[in-house]
């Protein structure tokens, strides 16, 4: 049965988790209409409306059972993949770089308002409310932090290897896109093993740490 304590962190989790998840793939999808190619536009993928985009395992279940087992210290899930033909993009491959970099760069930007959201909380300390909406603010960096982070490994179908992939020349990065199948399991694999967690949790704490540092939070 799960705790009172765990239920209190899930409430705080999720809506960051949620808008981390989504408007990831939002960000996607506006960028590529940006770059000539409207088919997320068509497809109604080009929206702030997380209910858009929410796969209900994907964005859900897996990552608060995976915050549950890790004790809230990973988070690994997606949503709805943003359809993108990339053939239409102005120049697809430089553009292929920048619509697999809005995902992270949507991220980042969330963490800063949520480190926004946890600072103006911090002049209330004495509020209940407030102090829910300070954490909330805080696992908003951290999971945003985690899924920047996880986005930019180079391993396909990850954002950071389709820019790997754009600044390849065509005949290697086709080789290094036959990957793509196998990448997701390759991922899972690294997860289940530990090794995964081994990497981005460090670099996860220095991320939350850096922008704690730049807003002036306390993290304890």
């Amino acid at each position: 049965m799960i705790s009172a304590g765990v239920l209190h962190t899930i409430a705080v989790v999720i809506l960051p988790l949620l808008f981390a998840i989504t408007l990831h793939e939002a960000a996607h999808g506006w960028v590529a209409m940006k770059c000539g190619d409207k088919t997320a536009l068509m497809m109604g993928r080009v929206t702030l409306n997380p209910a858009k985009h929410i796969d209900a395992f994907g964005t859900v279940i897996l990552p608060i059972a995976l915050l549950i087992l890790s004790n809230f210290t990973m988070a690994f899930g997606w949503a709805k993949p943003v359809p993108i033909t990339w053939q239409n993009l102005k120049n697809p491959r430089a553009d292929k770089a920048w619509v697999a970099l809005a995902g992270p760069g949507a991220n980042l930007i969330m963490a800063l308002i949520w480190a926004g959201v946890a600072k103006i909380s911090s002049y209330y300390p004495v509020s209940e409310l407030a102090k829910f909406f300070y954490l909330m603010g805080i696992y908003g960096v951290g999971i945003n932090g985690i899924l920047m982070l996880l986005n930019l490994i180079p391993l396909p179908p990850l954002d950071g290897s389709r820019v790997i992939s754009s600044l390849l020349p065509p005949r290697i990065a086709a080789k290094y896109d036959l990957i793509e199948p196998y990448g997701i399991w390759i991922l899972l694999a690294l997860l289940v093993f530990g090794l995964l967690g081994k990497v981005l949790y460090p670099l996860t704490l220095q991320f939350t740490a850096g922008i704690a540092a730049l807003f002036h939070l306390p993290l304890n």
